[in-house]
């Protein structure tokens, strides 16, 4: 029996890849800055392509930071972007950029989620999300997007939970599409399950509405707004995403107000004996 072990190579890895984001092999040799004969050529295996121009490639095939080192490692070449610890000291100036930005976000919740929704970092404003949740869905490292969509998280308190729901389900499988991944896919359909439908009725608007969140103060209704710091070259960096929240109201603007005064009022008692 051989024990060899099949390796996907430098020309599948483009091919599999053109195929994901549908461009022909003429559109891709224009956008690297090649003829479509020498990426032919690279593709069936007759040509060895530099490393620039796996680089290049891969650039315009829109791939991440990681994606683009495992293309070079199809073509042989050791990975020319870092992947830090976010803890280690060349990340330090990131992580203070990111504290600001969440400090800065008071009194309405923020926070940084790693890839498949691990949180990384948030502000305290959060502690809207964490109301009444299941012990389990709170320890370390929380994964958010699990917490929102839980039936012992936020779900029981989103009260357009299928409407809102499936609006993140659509995004996350629309991300998948462009970046095929397994472990996503199957985390993805897990939290679909817990969803329900959502009937399309004469009102649907077929974009993304409020999250409406109910809380010990009163409902709350949330828009989002996601940002990811595109211009990273260290893996990691590149591949967190801050998530921050606004008020879609003023009703709801008070009411986060109030909860952060709330807060500082709380923490500067002194504690009983």
């Amino acid at each position: 029996m051989s024990n060899t072990v099949e390796r996907t190579d430098i020309g599948e890895g483009l091919r599999r890849w053109r195929a994901v984001r549908r461009v022909s092999q003429l559109e891709l040799a224009t956008l690297a800055g090649t003829t479509q004969r020498h990426l032919s050529f690279v593709e069936s295996g007759r040509s060895q392509p530099g490393r620039a121009l796996v680089i290049r490639l891969a650039e315009s095939l829109g791939l991440s930071l990681r994606q683009r080192n495992d293309l070079l490692a199809l073509a042989g070449y050791a990975p020319v972007f870092t992947e830090s610890s976010l803890d280690e000291q060349a990340l330090a100036p990131v992580r203070t950029a990111i504290e600001q930005i969440l400090r800065g976000h008071q009194p309405y919740p923020a926070l940084v989620v790693g890839p498949y929704g691990r949180v990384v970092a948030a502000n305290d404003a959060v502690e809207v999300f964490t109301e009444g949740a299941a012990p389990e869905l709170l320890r370390p490292p929380v994964n958010m997007l699990r917490l929102m969509l839980h039936p012992d998280g936020m779900a029981r308190r989103i009260r357009n939970l299928g409407e809102w729901g499936r609006h993140v389900i659509d995004a996350l499988r629309a991300s998948a599409r462009r970046s095929p991944d397994p472990r996503m896919d199957d985390f993805v359909d897990e939290l679909a399950a817990y969803v329900p439908e959502a009937p399309v009725g004469p009102d649907h608007l077929g974009f993304a509405v409020p999250m409406r969140l109910a809380s010990a103060d009163g409902e709350l209704r949330l828009i989002t707004t996601l940002t990811s710091f595109a211009t990273a070259t260290d893996v990691t960096v590149a591949e967190l995403q801050l998530e921050a929240f606004l008020p879609a109201d003023q009703p709801t603007a008070d009411l986060l107000r109030t909860r952060a005064e709330r807060r500082r009022t709380t923490a500067g008692r002194p504690r009983s004996e």
